[in-house]
This record gives structure tokens, sequence and C-alpha cells, in this order.
């Protein structure tokens, strides 16, 4: 296990709900303290789409990895992790190209005390962890590089991430920044909570939410996630609800909207 703290990190404290903790509870996971299952509860009560879309929010992870996969990626860069749970990036990206490599990055020092689960790599690629905060970029870039060929595509994973950047510290600037630092040809997954669906009971469950947390959350209207991919190419079929990027044949459809943009750009590759 290789472990490199490279600062801006979050510090521990079991006192406040920290958002991957909250995830892993919504994901119905046991790794969490009783301050973040009662802020997934109680968020949830107010509205129960969060748990479908967190599940859904996975899912669209797990497609878009795939998808990549076969448009030729072979590496890729997790920002905000997460606890580890079913098919993470290596998982999936491993599965479709045993050689792929994938670096992790998260500031919760709790993900950091399961992240041997994802260096669990095949023999022919290769997993890191980085406990580093999203701001961090230069840092994160130089670091990640050390395990991937940054002159070569990158599949960059902003899922459920930049709700915690709030507008003063500019979430724009930082993931502009960081498609800059990858090759022409890369990729930007990104999903992100949306204000304009069920708008009363997000903010309502956002409320509850940031009462409790240590980090707080954004939900941003479809046009404000749209600017995330600025400098790359929107794919098809756009910036949509989770159930509706590419779902595969076996997804059950969903009734009712889930509360959550999401989307996946490419860096335009430099023509011949």
């Amino acid at each position: 296990m290789s472990e490199r703290s490279i600062g801006g990190t979050a510090s521990f404290n079991s006192s406040v709900a920290h958002p991957a903790r909250v995830y892993n509870a919504w994901l119905g996971g046991k790794d969490n303290y009783p301050v973040d299952e009662e802020a997934a509860r109680l968020a949830s009560s107010v509205n129960p789409q969060i748990i479908p879309a967190v599940r859904a929010n996975r899912a669209f992870l797990g497609r878009a990895v795939r998808e990549l996969s076969r448009a030729g990626i072979r590496q890729f860069l997790d920002i905000g992790t997460g606890i580890p749970a079913a098919d993470n990036t290596h998982e999936v990206a491993q599965r479709a190209d045993p050689g792929a490599r994938v670096v992790y990055v998260d500031n919760d020092p709790v993900v950091l005390a399961h992240a041997q689960a994802l260096l669990v790599s095949t023999p022919e690629g290769a997993t890191d962890y980085l406990q580093a905060d999203l701001r961090d970029v230069d840092r994160i870039l130089e670091q990640a590089s050390t395990t991937l060929d940054l002159s070569q595509p990158v599949g960059l994973m902003l899922v459920a991430i930049l709700q915690y950047i709030p507008d003063a510290d500019d979430p724009y600037g930082i993931a502009r920044r960081l498609v800059d630092g990858l090759a022409p040809g890369s990729y930007l997954v990104l999903s992100h909570p949306a204000s304009d669906i069920g708008a009363e009971k997000v903010s309502e469950s956002m409320r509850v939410y940031n009462e409790r947390a240590a980090e707080q959350a954004t939900p941003r209207l479809h046009d404000e996630v749209v600017r995330f991919f600025d400098g790359t190419r929107i794919l098809e079929p756009g910036v949509v609800e989770l159930p509706q990027w590419r779902p595969d044949m076996e997804d059950v459809p969903v009734g009712d909207p889930l509360p959550m943009w999401c989307g996946v750009g490419q860096k335009e590759p430099v023509s011949q």
C-alpha cells in the first residue's frame, strides 16, 4: 500500500458528518459513525429520492468507466473516491483491461483506513491512493503522475464531489485546471446534485445535512453543472438525469426524477 499525504486534508472528527461516511450510510454500508447515520437518515427522510439517486450515481460511475474503457482509456484519476463499495473504478476498468491504472484521491482519513481495498490491483495494472483535498490541483496532478502517464489520455472522475466546493473557492476553476493538466483526448466524468429537480425537497435536505456536516454542500442548476464541462466536448446524450446517461439494457426505469445531473465530456484530441 502506498499512502502519500499531500496536504489540505481533513482532520479526523467523528462528532460531525463527513461526505464519504454519509454516502456510505446512504449505500447501506457500516463504515460510518452515528452522526453520519443521523445526517443520512434525516436528509433522506426529507427527500426520499436521495437514496435511489446515490445508488443511480454509483451505477452511472460504472457505466461511464465501461464506456471510457471501450473508447481506449486505460488510466483513471478518481477524486472524491469515498469509502470502497462494489464496483470501484479500478474493478470496472480492470475487468475491461487488466492493465488499467487508477489513482484514487480523497481527504477523509476514514477512507485512508480502507484504502487497502482500493489497492488490490491486477498484476498487469496498478492502483494508488492519495490523501488530498480537491483544491490541491497542482499537487494531485504531480503525485498522480508517478502512477499515471499524464502525457496520455486519462479518465478524470469528479463524481458527486464538486458540490462540496463553494462558489467562493472557484469550483469551475478547479475543474478546468484539472482538465487542463491532462492530455488531449482525456475525459471528464461528472455528477452533481441538482437544485432544479424537486427543488424544495433538495433545499430542505441540504439544510438538514449542512447543519451536521464538516463540509457544506451546494446543489446547482442544470446550466451551472453544464458549465463544469467548459473546455470539453460533451458526449451524447448530454448533461442529463442519472438514469438517462446511456442506460444498460437491464436497467430498471426510474419513476420519479432523481435530483442529480451527470455527463461526460472529452478534451478535444489534437487534430492530425
